[in-house]
């Protein structure tokens, strides 16, 4: 029961906001259209490894949740930047993250 809270919770503050973030960006940007589908292809296969993670970790899920959610931690942090599909998607994140933090 806990591991289905901890997973649903995950979810809803981790993979929901950043699949949202990632559309965002990429909309906003001009990416290549094999950028946008390595970017499906990464949640589409780090998405359902986090959520087994989070049942299975419930205290690991909670914490990052709320790392996420308090801004101590990036969920682009959670992205594995060695899987191909993932790296673009990385540094994209990471690039955008840095020009909104200067004024």
């Amino acid at each position: 029961m806990i591991s289905d809270v901890a997973a649903w919770l995950f979810a809803m503050f981790i993979i929901d906001p950043l699949q949202v973030e990632i559309r965002e960006r990429l909309n906003g940007a001009s990416v290549p259209v094999e950028q946008i589908q390595q970017s499906q292809q990464c949640i589409a296969s780090h998405g359902p490894q986090l959520l087994k993670r989070a049942g299975e970790e419930p205290g690991w899920a909670l914490s990052t949740a709320v790392g996420v959610a308090v801004g101590w931690n990036s969920p682009v942090e959670l992205l594995d930047a060695r899987d191909p599909n993932c790296s673009t998607l990385v540094r994209l994140l990471q690039n955008e993250k840095g020009r909104d933090g200067e004024a």
